[in-house]
Order: C-alpha cells, then structure tokens, then sequence
C-alpha cells in the first residue's frame, strides 16, 4: 500500500513540475510576444552578412575563414609596433570583431525569426531565416568555414588561439532556431541536411583539432562554453554518443573540478570582473543542463558526492543578481555598471525549480541590453525557443 501512495506522490509532483513549467512559459510569452513581433518584423528586412563581407589585413586566414582578435590584448607603450601585451578585462576597442559582430548579428535575425515562427507558425519567418542559413552554410560564396582556427589572434603572439572557440557560442541560438523551424514546409529538406552536415563538421573540429582539444581542456567558463556549445550543436545533429559523453563531462569534469562546496566558482572569482564572469560561467551552466538533460539523466537533479549541483550554484548567485549591493567583491573592472541583465539561468533555473520569485527577477531586469559586451557574453536572448 505505501509503494502504491509513493507512486501517486511521486506523478504528481511530476505533473506539478510540468504544470509548473507551463505557467512560466505562458508567462514568458506574455513578457516577450510584444518584442518578439518587433525584432522579427527588424529581422525581416536585414539582409544576409557573413564573414566573406570583411576582412582584415591582420588575418592569417582566406575569405571564408572567420577571424577575430582577442579582446585583452593591447600594444605594449614600450614597444609600440612589436607584440600586443595582455590587460586582462580590459577591452581594446581597436581589435578586429567584425565577424564576430556578424555572427551575433546573424544569432539575433535566427532567434527573432524562430520566436515568432514559433508563436505564430507564420512561415514568413521560416522563408526568411532560410535565406541567411543558407547565406552562412550552404552558399560556396558566401559560407563560412566550419573552423576556428583564426578566432582571437594576437598580433606578434598568435594566429588563432584556442580561446578564440568561444565566439561561436553566438550559434547556438542559431541552431536551436533550425530546431524550432525545421519541419516547417518552407525548409528545403536539401538546404537542411547541408546545414546540419556544416554543424556535424564544426562539431568534429571542436572535438579533434588542437585548438578544439585544448579548449576543451581548459579550466574555466572557456571549458564550459566548450561543452555547452557543442551540445547545442550534437542536439542539432542529433549525435547520442556526443551528447552521452558531454553528460558524463558534465558531471566528472565541469561540475565537480570548477565549482566549490558553497556553489561558487573560484577561477571566475579570480579575474579582475568576478561578478560578470561568475555570471557568465553559471548562465553556461544552466545551458549544458537545459541542453543535456533527460528523463533518464537529469542533470539538473545531479549533485557530486561533496554536495555541487546546479541548483547550488543558482542559490549562491542569485542573492548578488537580485540585489547586485551585496556582492563582497571589488567590483569588476569593466562594464561593473552594465551587469546583470535578464540572465538565462534566472528563467532557465525558474522553469526547472519552480523558483517564481526567480522568474520575477529576470523580467524585472534588462531583456534586451544593448551594450556590445554584454551581449557577447549573452548568447542566449531569445528564452523561448529553448522552452
């Protein structure tokens, strides 16, 4: 009789849970469907810009290869024309980020189109993104090579750096939006397998060349940005043992080697912006739960041995972003003033923890900041087509 009451307790608080999860994203259309329609109706009439657009002199690369340069790196006062130094924090706005730009430009034309393709079911919206998804991945003359190896270059220093892989977490709303959108009747099933055969192969680079490995390797919300990202993109591929072993990376490597007992993250506490970067790494988080979870293998349920988990790590931040006066650190070095906006792992951990107050927090906050450098380090802006 006990096993039967435990059964009956037990569906429903799964439904309550999935109830729960209704609500807030009832609630998130209410807050976002007027700025949905707005940005898709913009996206509308932007034309398609790829990294064949611009190019720098500086770049070691060819016409389809992206190319950025890192953003802490300055001359040096005493050798002015020799190698650039680090500034850690320090933004040096004279650095090549045109392609970046254009790949956030084009994640924010995908994730607006696919929001309103996905309250509407206008396939307008659909026709549209199609263009530019062709434009980056499909088109000889205009696609952009399914590699980073001139992302985050210094001058006198490197070519490309492994750090440089970060900047593609801006494609990530790119291809959930190809999820949203992809039965629609306006996709060509043609264009779409060349799509993903483009994710497939940037996937296989991410996991097999120097850069790829090493930037998987490292210790900090680069490693994490790492896994998140490539979920996003084996989710798109739908590549089960890629998604299998990111699931395992997450709990034997991510969770337990970058989070401290009271939920913090020390390499981010370390930096010269704590609060930004601990922002960042816990939004980066959120994602590889949301992207990865299952039935079988919730990761947002999952706690290491010493007591981490994602929750954790939302209930220690979250006092900070809600009252960003208690934060006990020195404040970040940069853009102190700019943070924190609508972050995903308020919505994403409200949906998940049944946590309103948390909802409530993110919609009282900035949902559509317009500070360059926030939204870099904001990849997710468009919640609902990941809900």
């Amino acid at each position: 009789m006990k096993k039967v009451i435990l059964f009956f307790v037990l569906i429903s608080m799964s439904l309550i849970a999935f109830g729960q999860k209704d609500i807030i994203k009832a609630q998130t259309i209410e807050v976002l469907k007027k700025q949905v329609l707005t940005d898709a109706n913009w996206a509308l009439q932007q034309q398609p810009i790829t990294v064949t657009a611009q190019n720098s002199p500086r770049s070691a690369g060819g016409k389809h290869d992206f190319f950025s340069e890192a953003d802490y790196w300055w001359p040096n006062p005493l050798n002015p024309d020799g190698p650039y130094v680090n500034r850690d924090g320090e933004t040096n706005p004279d650095n090549f980020v045109a392609h970046r730009k254009a790949m956030i430009r084009f994640s924010e034309i995908i994730g607006a189109l696919a929001s309103a393709y996905q309250i509407t079911g206008d396939e307008k919206y659909v026709k549209h993104a199609v263009l530019h998804l062709k434009a980056w991945f499909v088109n000889k003359e205009t696609l952009m090579n399914p590699n980073l190896l001139f992302a985050q270059a210094v001058k006198g220093v490197a070519t490309g750096r492994s750090w440089g892989i970060i900047d593609t977490i801006h494609l990530m709303e790119v291809a959930q939006g190809i999820i949203v959108m992809e039965k629609a009747k306006s996709f060509n099933r043609e264009d779409l397998a060349t799509i993903k055969k483009w994710f497939a192969a940037y996937t296989l680079w991410l996991n097999t060349s120097k850069p790829g490995i090493a930037e998987k390797l490292s210790k900090n919300n680069h490693s994490a940005c790492w896994v998140m990202q490539v979920a996003s993109f084996a989710k798109l591929c739908n590549d089960q043992l890629m998604l299998d072993s990111l699931r395992w990376r997450y709990k034997n490597v991510s969770l337990p080697h970058q989070m401290a007992v009271d939920g913090s993250f020390p390499l981010e506490l370390a930096r010269t912006k704590p609060y930004g970067y601990s922002i960042f790494n816990l939004d980066a988080f959120t994602m590889i739960c949301h992207i990865l979870s299952t039935q079988k293998d919730n990761l947002w349920e999952y706690e290491t041995a010493d007591g981490k988990s994602i929750y954790k790590g939302i209930t220690y931040l979250y006092p900070y972003v809600a009252d960003k006066s208690k934060w006990t650190l020195k404040p970040d070095v940069m853009y102190w003033n700019n943070w924190p906006v609508a972050q995903p792992f308020l919505i994403f951990g409200a949906n998940n923890f049944n946590k309103q107050h948390w909802f409530n927090t993110w919609k009282s906050l900035d949902l559509k900041p317009s500070n360059e450098e926030v939204i870099r380090n904001v990849p997710i802006r468009h919640p609902l087509i990941w809900l």
